[in-house]
């Protein structure tokens, strides 16, 4: 019963550490990303080439800023890289519990980022696919049914001549729709 509770004691204080560091990183990062940041690093710079003509331009000049900039991204590397790793998955947590919230969506879309490529893609083009279908679908029905056939007329056409032939009517259509919106609404 002690060898549970010493795991667990562990777990938790490594989980406390992962959280401070994850807390540490995050504010370095929103202050890394300040304008204020930005400024002090060009005062920096500034202070480091009036200093050359002090130093004589120096070997022991240039080494200061050239270890200074080294050590700073290198662990700015891990800092942001921290804050990005949390975002995303705090992102991925998001978009999935709206996918496992809406009754039409697939819940396996929910681990297309562990999967392999090759499904990824295949999603991809499925969901390309689709969007050109609706948009297509909507520009048919936006079409106004009088007036100018040869919107209507060249859609139909178009579509069957291959993909650049509907997405160049879908285009073309698309200009008179907003121009007949734009009197109504006002």
């Amino acid at each position: 019963m002690n060898e549970p509770t010493s795991r667990s004691r562990n777990a938790q204080r490594e989980a406390g550490i992962f959280d401070r560091f994850r807390a540490v990183a995050d504010r370095i990062t929103r202050a890394v990303g300040s304008p204020v940041a930005l400024i002090a690093a060009i005062i920096l710079i500034l202070l480091w080439a009036v200093t050359g003509p002090v130093f004589g331009f120096s070997d022991s000049w240039q080494l200061v800023i050239n270890t200074t900039t080294t050590i700073i991204t290198f662990l700015m590397v891990f800092v942001i890289q921290t804050s990005q790793n949390r975002d995303g998955r705090a992102i991925q947590v998001k978009l999935d519990e709206l996918i496992r919230a809406s009754a039409d969506a697939r819940n396996e879309v929910m681990t297309t980022e562990k999967g392999p490529e090759e499904a990824l893609n295949a999603l991809e083009e499925e969901f390309e696919v689709t969007a050109n279908g609706e948009r297509r679908r909507r520009s048919r029905r936006k079409s106004p049914s009088t007036g100018s056939g040869s919107m209507d007329g060249s859609s139909g056409s178009g579509g069957s001549s291959g993909s650049s032939g509907s997405s160049g009517s879908a285009r073309g259509s698309s200009t008179p729709k907003m121009q007949r919106k734009r009197p109504t609404n006002s």
